[in-house]
């Protein structure tokens, strides 16, 4: 599946253009946790300058984390997040490696990026040249240059790290390379400025930049890369059930070795680049003599697929790891295998660091397990080892047959927990809160205009809890959401965020008049983007104190929009305040995520914007530091009657028009002001209850004001009224918008009658 801009027209395309999606991602209480599962590890000895070891996790939550070795404890150290996709935004990370000093990761968002591994986060460049999901990476250990990767539209590719980084500034002839549409061309690879972060856009490279090498030769998917020591030799796997080997210096073929039966997941070399070990969903784990290009050995360990490996530094003995959920520790010499512990889920990846075995499963959480790598033997000494078949069903029958070996260890020596991962989730019907339920079975109830668990109702069932919540009130769909990484992650999309409007004292805004409105998509921006305008209103009164003018302008585009329909309230900017119920918590932050002007896409905590970020959507910036956003319709039309039977009078004429968020309250004290009164109130009836005449038909733009009209004591006697519709007496709280949906269940106009009950 190919991932494409989500912005932009097709030559010659009449569409209008969409604009940039904004995205927020909400992080668990505890942020320095991974929330969903780990798809990969890679550990860094402790350099001269630090006595200190790390190991580098990259989650599908999207983000990498560094976790700090020290005395047998793993200790948080930093968050690294910038990978991001075209469609949805936030991806899982794939893959990552150790090259040098550096942290290279790649991602479903079809980038691998460069990280400073002793940095607090920076993203130092971007590459891009895959046209789809990049799966797997694999390095030179001696050669801290070379990095190849591999991907789901069958391309390799080789990198040169030092020439891939260097800076490249793009020359006035770029224009040339730009496609007839006015978008730029694929990307031969993109170039972050030379002192970007992981915000910036990246300037594609085109002609000017650098071409990885290309090993040509896959027809489909690669799901597993590795190299030796020196970089003189790379091995590939995948769909196609065969091991490439390659020359990366060249990306010219070398063989193809055949045997395995279904996918290949994961791939090892061994130093000299002599032997290469490969595991398959077939459940096999193989030996290969690359010199005799043929398999030597074949191991029958697992019950399942074989998805990590893991050699000890002389390449005798293998850990491995898979579906089964199970880490096997075998010799490749004597074929002796012993089962060294189990886990609850799904092996991903394996990672070797003296003697620990770390694991990464599809659990949120890393175990690190006794290993002994670097005296195997001592494992097999502790009994319940066993002769690996050469045969994929020796294991499962022997399983069958109850035969199935012990682990030699029941816990795990070190845990680096994780936060469970949510897994199901229901929008409530006010469209601020939202039913989570995470791994753990614990229900939560989020606020989402403030990115806060509101209330843990612990392990209770899911169905039965939103049932329970249940309110009978409707408010327009204004956001989009997903929970595929394990959090929440909430999209807004112009003009239809703006949709929904809710009143203050329903927020318990303190001192709010009765009939303020509060648009919930605009109070959020506000409370996302504060950080950002604070420091923005900063800058540019330090600018403009030094005599630049120019940085107190807008940074809306040139060719930004403005022929919709816009709300301006003509008020100051209010940007930097923020009403209580859409303050976001600065301990766990929750991230943004956008379209950048170039590159692509990209991530950033909302705390780390320091208002210097040029390419936030237009709109997004319209809003909150002017006031304006387009104008949705919020109006509901429908027909005021008298009941069937009733002596009342017919009050109106025509249609009615009124905010959908009316209360049928409001409506019925319209009916006993226009049943009561001898003469209009103040300013006619007219200006009064049909104020903005559309088309002919009267608006109830009154009846927001209406119960704050002052009565005189003689109007005060004044009958008691009921509203219904269907034959139904409604609540005095329903909104016109609730009745139409609960209770009228029609598309044509909504129809209600009044009634007078009683006098008082």
């Amino acid at each position: 599946m190919h991932r494409v801009g989500s912005a932009g027209n097709t030559a010659g395309s009449t569409r209008p253009r969409k604009e940039k999606r904004f995205t927020y991602v909400l992080n668990d209480a505890d942020a320095k946790k991974h929330c969903a599962g780990i798809n990969c590890l890679a550990y860094l000895n402790g350099s001269a300058a630090s006595t200190s070891d790390y190991l580098f996790s990259g989650s599908r939550d999207g983000t990498l984390k560094r976790w700090e070795l020290n005395n047998g404890d793993a200790s948080f150290s930093a968050t690294f997040e910038s990978h991001v996709d075209w469609l949805i935004f936030i991806v899982q990370v794939n893959d990552a490696i150790i090259v040098g000093d550096k942290l290279v990761s790649c991602s479903s968002d079809t980038t691998l990026k460069v990280w400073n591994c002793y940095s607090e986060g920076a993203c130092t460049k971007t590459l891009r040249q895959h046209s789809d999901y990049v799966i797997c990476l694999a390095a030179a250990e001696k050669n801290s240059n070379i990095v190849a990767s591999g991907g789901l539209g069958g391309e390799v590719f080789i990198w040169d790290l030092d020439a891939a980084l260097a800076p490249v500034a793009k020359s006035v002839d770029a224009k040339e390379d730009e496609v007839p549409n006015g978008n730029s061309g694929p990307a031969l690879t993109t170039l972050c400025n030379v002192n970007s972060s992981s915000n910036l856009a990246s300037s594609n490279g085109q002609s000017h930049g650098y071409n990885p090498i290309t090993a040509k030769g896959h027809k489909d998917s690669v799901y597993a890369l590795a190299m030796n020591d020196t970089g003189t030799l790379l091995v590939s796997g995948g769909t196609e059930k065969v091991v490439r080997v390659w020359d990366p210096r060249t990306g010219s073929k070398k063989m193809k070795l055949r045997g395995h039966t279904d996918n290949i997941r994961t791939l090892l070399l061994d130093s000299t680049g002599r032997y290469c070990l490969s595991g398959s969903s077939d459940s096999m784990i193989r030996l290969w003599d690359l010199g005799q290009q043929r398999c030597v050995h074949s191991y029958a360990v697992h019950t399942d697929s074989v998805w990590a490996l893991a050699s000890t530094p002389s390449f005798g003995h293998v850990y491995s790891g898979g579906r089964d959920q199970s880490v096997y520790l075998t010799d490749l010499s004597t074929r002796e295998s012993v089962l060294l512990c189990t886990n609850e889920y799904p092996i991903l990846q394996l990672s070797l660091q003296d003697d620990t075995i770390w694991v990464a499963t599809t659990d949120s959480s890393v175990y690190g397990w006794p290993a002994e790598g670097h005296t195997p033997q001592k494992v097999f000494e502790k009994g319940g080892s066993f002769l690996a078949g050469n045969l994929s069903f020796s294991r499962a029958r022997a399983s069958l047959e109850g035969s199935a070996p012990v682990p030699v260890y029941k816990e795990p020596s070190l845990v680096i927990p994780g936060v469970p991962a949510i897994i199901q989730h229901e929008i409530m019907n006010n469209r601020r809160h939202v039913l989570t339920k995470d791994t753990a079975g614990s229900v939560k109830l989020w606020e989402i205009t403030r990115g806060a668990v509101i209330e843990d109702f612990g392990k209770v069932s899911f169905e039965d809890k939103k049932k329970e919540l249940f309110e009978m009130v409707s408010i327009p769909a204004w956001f989009t959401m997903d929970a595929r990484l394990g959090c929440l992650s909430v999209h807004l999309d112009t003009p239809q965020c703006f949709s929904a409007e809710i009143y203050a004292v329903d927020l318990n805004v303190s001192g709010a008049q009765e009939d303020l409105k509060i648009n919930l998509a605009q109070e959020t921006l506000r409370g996302l983007l504060v950080h950002w305008s604070k420091r923005k209103q900063k800058s540019s009164s330090h600018s403009l104190s030094n005599g630049d003018s120019s940085s107190g302008k807008d940074i809306l585009s040139k060719d930004s929009p403005r022929s919709r329909s816009e709300v301006d309230d003509g008020t100051e900017n209010h940007a930097t305040h923020v009403l209580p119920s859409f303050e976001f918590s600065t301990v766990s932050p929750p991230s943004i995520i956008t379209e950048g002007s170039s590159g692509g896409p990209w991530r950033k905590r909302i705390t780390d914007l320091d208002g210097t970020e040029g390419d936030l959507p237009w709109w997004c910036v319209d809003c909150v530091t002017h006031n304006r956003y387009p104008k949705e319709n919020t109006k509901c039309g429908f027909y005021l009657h008298p009941a069937e039977g009733s002596p009342a009078p017919n009050i109106t004429q025509g249609k009615l028009s009124a905010p959908r968020i009316l209360r049928i309250h409001k409506v019925a004290n319209y009916v006993v002001e226009k049943l009561v009164l001898d003469k209009p109130l103040d300013g006619g009836a007219d200006n009064t209850f049909a104020m903005g005449l559309s088309s002919g038909q009267p608006q109830l733009s009154a009846l927001d004001n209406s119960s704050r009209i002052g009565l005189k004591p003689w109007q005060k006697l004044k009958p008691s009224v009921e509203i219904l519709c269907n034959n139904q007496v409604l609540s005095q709280e329903m909104s016109l918008a609730t009745v139409r949906t609960y209770i009228w269940k029609k598309p044509e106009d909504l129809i209600l009658h009044y009634r007078v009950v009683q006098s008082r």
